[in-house]
């Protein structure tokens, strides 16, 4: 077992932050949701935020202080530098977050190592953690994680370990489609839970799939082309990375058979002759960026020297 002492993980998403307090054996203490500061091209007011969950978590799980800090953004990251180099939804451009997390940490009081990593591959490592009498183990082999929320990424993890790609893998939502209605769209402008939403006039992509299960034209059109293009997406995964088993997670994945069935079929489509990947919905659902972020914090805590810097990170 690692180090003892709480950790609290935090997934800074494009409109919410999702926080869980854990010990040692990875018992949840606490979990808490705020939303993600708006017009924060600096992070300023994240940091802020995140200083001030720090001390809320720590005082509702009855601790003195927590043993450490992982948090996980979106968009481009350099996990060794701490820095956000592009995050699209967040308005972020070369941000040191990780800095201004500690510094707001221990302006708070709170000094303490700070993990910093990317919320899907965060994710991945949660997913791909092996659960006991599980028939597929998910750390073997290349697997997929592909979490469909506000906006689109994706992650691969090989043999246990998660693909980087120097911050660079897995940003499948920000590449360009260039054939049919939706040229010059980025892939995840169709296909992710915002975009079904925004698309089919709707609150929430939740209320979308309503309306696709009431028989409306245009949710069931928006909702078809979303499938049509998440599914292009993880075969070219697939067929590059030779992944056995695809986990889609994220809000639109809560759907269940209404998004999986359909993208099964859309995957096998774009495959034929080639081994299809096994698709799984998400263990954790959208807690899996923050059990990661957790997750970072404890490997951090297992590697870090109690003489070096508290800002940590994974190299």
């Amino acid at each position: 077992m690692g180090p003892t002492g709480l950790v609290l993980g935090v997934d800074v998403g494009g409109t919410g932050i999702k926080a869980r307090v854990t010990d040692a054996a990875g018992t949840v203490l606490g979990e808490h949701r705020v939303p993600t500061p708006r017009a924060d091209p600096d992070a300023v007011q994240l940091a802020e935020v995140i200083a001030e969950l720090a001390v809320t978590a720590a005082a509702a799980s009855g601790a003195t202080r927590l043993a450490a800090v992982g948090v996980v953004v979106p968009g481009v990251v350099d996990e060794v530098t701490g820095v956000s180099v592009l995050a699209v939804n967040l308005g972020w451009q070369g941000v040191p977050v990780r800095e201004r997390i500690h510094a707001a940490l221990v302006a708070r009081g709170v000094d303490v190592p700070v993990a910093f990593g990317h919320d899907v591959r965060a994710g991945a490592l949660a997913e791909s953690r092996p659960v006991p009498g599980a028939t597929q183990p998910l750390d073997r082999g290349s697997v997929g994680f592909v979490p469909v929320g506000t906006g689109l990424a994706s992650a691969l993890v090989v043999d246990g370990a998660v693909v980087s790609g120097g911050g660079w893998a897995g940003e499948i939502g920000q590449v360009r489609i260039q054939h049919g209605p939706h040229a010059g769209l980025r892939v995840e402008e169709i296909a992710s839970a915002g975009a079904v939403a925004r698309r089919a006039g709707t609150a929430s992509a939740h209320a979308a799939m309503l309306r696709v299960q009431q028989g409306d034209p245009v949710a069931t059109a928006v909702w078809q082309e979303c499938v049509d293009v998440l599914g292009e997406a993880i075969a070219w995964i697939t067929a590059v990375a030779g992944c056995h088993a695809v986990v889609v997670g994220g809000g639109l994945a809560e759907s269940g058979a209404m998004l999986l069935d359909p993208l099964r079929t859309a995957v096998a489509d774009r495959l034929v002759g080639l081994r299809a990947p096994t698709l799984l919905p998400a263990r954790h659902g959208d807690a899996a960026g923050a059990i990661g972020a957790g997750l970072l914090a404890r490997e951090l805590l297992d590697t870090l020297a109690p003489t070096e810097d508290p800002i940590g990170g994974r190299a």
